[in-house]
C-alpha cells in the first residue's frame, strides 16, 4: 500500500511539474514544450491509473487534485510571480481540509 501512495506523490509531482510548464508551450505553438507537457499530463495519468488499484479511485482522485492544486499554487508564488491573498489561500485551506477529511472519513 505505501507502494501506491508514493506512485501517488510521483503522479501529483508530475503533473504539477506540467502544469507548471504549461505556459512555455505559448499555447501549444512550441513543439518541444508542448511534447513535455503532454508527456507528463499522460505519465500522471497512467501513474495515477496504477494507483487507483490499490487506493479507491474517489481518494486517489481526490488527494491527486487537491494536492496538485496546493503544489501548483506554491509553484506560482515562488517561481511565476504570483500573489496570494485572503480569499485564495482561504480557497486552498478549504480544498486542503477537504482531502484530509475525505481520507480520514474513508478510513472508518
Amino acid at each position: 500500500m505505501i507502494g501506491a501512495w508514493l506512485l501517488l506523490v510521483a503522479a501529483i509531482t508530475v503533473e504539477v511539474g506540467s502544469t507548471a510548464a504549461l505556459s512555455k508551450t505559448h499555447g501549444f505553438r512550441d513543439p518541444g514544450w508542448t511534447a513535455l507537457v503532454l508527456a507528463g499530463y499522460a505519465t500522471s495519468i497512467w501513474l495515477l491509473a496504477l494507483v487507483i488499484k490499490q487506493i479507491p479511485v474517489s481518494i486517489a482522485y481526490a488527494v491527486w487534485s487537491g494536492l496538485g492544486t496546493a503544489g501548483i499554487v506554491v509553484i506560482g508564488l515562488l517561481f511565476l510571480g504570483e500573489r496570494i491573498d485572503v480569499l485564495k489561500a482561504t480557497a486552498l485551506a478549504m480544498i486542503i481540509v477537504g482531502v484530509v477529511v475525505l481520507n480520514l472519513h474513508t478510513a472508518h
